[in-house]
Parts: structure tokens; C-alpha cells; sequence
């Protein structure tokens, strides 16, 4: 009886209480370490570039080569969890970041640590894919707004407090240890997750399709790098093309997706409208985020005057407020509370943060900054919970690896947004008013994310 309860699992009954604690914690683990890593390195690129004699937009791929891998990669790796195991595409995630880390924090050579970044993305990738997938088996379903709450808060608490900590590593130690502190992390969450994640899991009988994972790498590899090139102002000729490329490989993508039962691109989860709308709402709001999280540095150093490390000491309180308001989002979530209502007031708190912190001036208290950022974590961390457990909970089954591959897809793909959008207003707008401006924009997209999740209400009717 023991055996079967600590290794086994059903759709509807959940882990036992200590072994969903312990693949929970695992999974919260391996997640932080993973997401983290997208933005943790920012701090530290003028010193990558001192030290590797490298240009700055050289420089810059040590970034972008990780964040490039996870893209074109993350849709597979969750196809692969359906048919193959989300436990077993999980661990192997794991284990091989912590080597890339290793290799990372060891590196000699610029080309070294690229490549060992460009192999930490792809492990990230397998990491994130699935990770949401595996929350159907570990709680019950009554519980499983408390699952998305705690997978809500721990994703954005690390994708907003990558400053943070790097600026804290910074304060007492080199570069390496950015990558060396994953380590430990990393090995933590592999005992764990080989401990208590379930291995009996719901399969997708399909085979992996790699003609779609090839095309797949092309069309987002292609999107991601071409609206860095716009942003970068990139020969319009060269735009063009790959934009033609694009939309070539995209259409046979797409018509190759309809025929297969089981899609890489699960185009037939996005015919419901509760989902698309869900998916859509997502990318805004990580394109609010990532306006607000890239642009605000600039404000708080150049014209407030503050160090690296006071920086992302002020910046501390959004992830702190997301903290208090996930678990308490996936409760309103048990208690049936209706996810596009959660959703839209989450936006409208997260749009007045936004909208507040445009109207702030060189000669504005700290605290005034506080109390804005809070304002801005609170309705990030009320929508984020009810948004992803509509997603995940919206679809079969055995299409949990799909569902939750397109959630991490819905992420990076605003996250890229927002990095352009700041980028571009930063080109044409003045010095003094570019944070501003990307603020007001930030809070028009969590507008627009509000309104969108409020028509999931009329969607939740209808399916009913």
C-alpha cells in the first residue's frame, strides 16, 4: 500500500499530502533556477565584455543564444513530455542545466561560455515545458488552483528578481557565481523531484514529429531574432526576408498541425475560445512586465543616481507583493471564483501601478517608488494564477505537456515583445521621458490584457 501511494498517482485523487510537498518543492526548485536565468546576467554584460574583450552587441548573445533555445525548443520538449513523460523530460532538464552551469561558471573563453549558454537554454527549455503539465498529477483536482498559485508565484517572483539577485551576487562575488549558485539549486531539485514527482502518467500514443520541431525552431527562432533586428534597426531588406521566410514556413507549419491528432503547435486546443483568450492575455501581460522590468533600471540609475546594487534592492517589492498575492489568487480559484473576473481585476491593479510609476521624477522619494512597484506585483500575481490554471485546466489530459508548453511559449514570446517595445521607444523617444513612455505603453497592454480576460467570462457560458 505504501509503494502504491508514494509512486503512483490518478487524474482526480492527487499525491499524498507529504509526497505533493516534496515534487512541489522540487518543481519550485528547478523552476526558479531556470527562470531566473533568462535575465540574471543583464547586470553583468559591460563586465562579460571587459573580460572576454568582446563588442557590446557580441556580448549581448550571451543572453539571447539563451533565451533563442528556449524558444525554438520549448514546444517540442513539452510534445515530448506527453509522449515519453513529463517526469522524465523534467529531470533530464535538470541535470543538464546543472552541468551547463557548471561549464558556465568555469568558462575561460567568451565562445565557451556562449555555447554552454545556448545548451543551459535548451535544458531550461525541457525544465519549464512540462513543468505545469505535472501539476494535474501532484494535486487534486479541487486543489489544483493551489498549484497554479504556487507555479504562478515562483515564475514570477524569479522572472522579476533577476536584478535583484544578481546585483546581491554582485555585492559579494564574481560573474562565475551567477552560474554557480544554480548548482546546488540544481542538485536539490533533482533528489527531490526524483523522489516524489509521479511516475505514472497520462501519454499521448503519438510519435514525435520532427519535420514540425524543425519547422517550428524556424518560424519562432526566425520571429524572435528578426524583431531584435527591427529593434536594432536591421537592413530592411534583410527584415523582409526573413519576415517572407516567416510566413512561408509558418503557413506549411500550421496546415501540417491540422492534420496531426496530437499537434506540436496544439492549434486545436487554441479553437477554444476560453484558451486562445487565456494565451492571448498571458503574452500581454509578460509584455507589460518586461516594459516596466527593463526600462525601470534606466530611470533608477540615470536619473535617480542609484548603484547596480540599490537598484535592484528598490526593484524587490514587485516580487515580494506577487508573493502575498498567488497563493491567495489560487485560493479564490478553489473557492470558484471566476478566472476571467480575477483576471481582469489583477490587469486593472497592474496597469494603475504601471501608469503610476510613469508619472514619477528625478526628484521622487524611494518610498513613493515602493509602494507603486507593490501595487504593480499585487495584480501581476492575482492574474497570473486564475490565467494559468484556465489554460492548463482547459485542456485534455493528455494534452497537459501542449497546454503547458504553449503557457512557457506565451511567456517568452511576450517577454520578447516587451524587450523590443522598450528597445524601439528608447530609439525614438528623449532620454528623459523613454521610461515614461514605456510605462504608458506597459499599462495600455495590461488595459487591453483586462478586457481580453473579462471575455472569458461569456466564453465560460457558452461552454456550459
Amino acid at each position: 500500500m505504501i509503494k502504491q501511494a508514494t509512486s503512483g498517482v490518478n487524474d482526480t485523487d492527487g499525491l499524498p499530502v507529504r509526497q505533493r510537498i516534496g515534487a512541489i518543492v522540487g518543481i519550485s526548485f528547478a523552476l526558479t533556477m531556470a527562470v531566473l536565468d533568462v535575465n540574471i546576467v543583464n547586470v553583468v554584460l559591460p563586465t562579460l565584455s571587459s573580460d572576454f574583450g568582446t563588442s557590446p552587441s557580441i556580448t549581448t548573445w550571451i543572453i539571447n543564444g539563451y533565451q533563442l533555445a528556449i524558444v525554438i525548443s520549448l514546444l517540442s520538449f513539452a510534445s515530448l513530455g506527453d509522449i515519453f513523460g513529463y517526469r522524465r523530460i523534467f529531470l533530464s532538464g535538470i541535470g543538464l542545466f546543472c552541468i551547463t552551469s557548471l561549464i558556465c561558471a568555469l568558462s575561460d573563453s567568451f565562445w565557451t561560455l556562449l555555447v554552454a549558454r545556448i545548451f543551459q537554454g535548451f535544458s531550461a527549455s525541457a525544465i519549464t515545458s512540462v513543468n505545469t503539465a505535472q501539476l494535474r498529477s501532484i494535486y487534486p483536482r479541487a486543489q489544483i488552483g493551489r498549484g497554479m498559485g504556487i507555479n504562478a508565484m515562483v515564475i514570477a517572483i524569479a522572472a522579476a528578481a533577476g536584478p535583484s539577485v544578481a546585483s546581491g551576487i554582485l555585492s559579494i562575488a564574481s560573474w562565475n557565481w551567477l552560474f554557480a549558485i544554480n548548482i546546488p539549486l540544481g542538485i536539490i531539485a533533482l533528489i527531490l523531484g526524483a523522489k516524489y514527482l509521479p511516475r505514472k502518467e497520462k501519454r499521448s500514443p503519438g510519435k514525435f514529429d520532427r519535420i514540425s520541431a524543425l519547422a517550428n525552431a524556424i518560424v519562432f527562432g526566425l520571429l524572435i531574432f528578426t524583431l531584435d533586428g527591427f529593434a536594432h534597426h536591421q537592413r530592411w531588406e534583410q527584415l523582409a526576408l526573413q519576415g517572407v521566410i516567416i510566413v512561408v514556413v509558418g503557413i506549411y507549419y500550421i496546415r501540417r498541425q491540422l492534420g496531426e491528432p496530437s499537434p506540436l503547435l496544439p492549434v486545436d486546443l487554441m479553437k477554444s475560445p476560453i484558451f486562445s483568450l487565456s494565451i492571448i492575455t498571458s503574452i500581454f501581460s509578460f509584455t507589460a512586465q518586461m516594459l516596466a522590468m527593463v526600462s525601470l533600471p534606466f530611470f533608477l540609475q540615470r536619473t535617480l543616481g542609484h548603484s547596480e546594487v540599490m537598484t535592484g534592492l528598490l526593484l524587490t517589492p514587485w516580487p515580494i507583493a506577487t508573493l502575498i498575492s498567488a497563493p491567495i489568487a489560487g485560493f479564490l480559484v478553489e473557492r470558484h471564483v471566476n478566472a476571467g473576473i480575477l483576471g481582469s481585476i489583477g490587469m486593472l491593479i497592474f496597469a494603475a501601478g504601471l501608469f503610476s510609476l510613469s508619472t514619477l521624477t528625478s526628484a521622487s522619494a524611494d518610498s513613493t517608488i515602493i509602494w507603486r512597484l507593490a501595487v504593480c506585483g499585487i495584480g501581476f500575481g492575482l492574474f497570473q494564477t486564475p490565467n494559468n490554471s484556465t489554460i492548463i485546466s482547459s485542456a485534455p489530459t493528455n494534452r497537459s505537456g501542449g497546454a503547458s508548453g504553449m503557457l512557457g511559449m506565451a511567456r517568452l514570446l511576450g517577454q520578447t515583445f516587451g524587450t523590443t517595445a522598450v528597445a524601439l521607444l528608447f530609439s525614438f523617444v528623449a532620454q528623459g521621458k523613454s521610461t515614461a513612455s514605456c510605462l504608458l505603453v506597459g499599462g495600455a497592454f495590461a488595459v487591453a490584457a483586462a478586457i481580453i480576460s473579462g471575455l472569458r467570462m461569456a466564453g465560460a457560458k457558452t461552454q456550459h
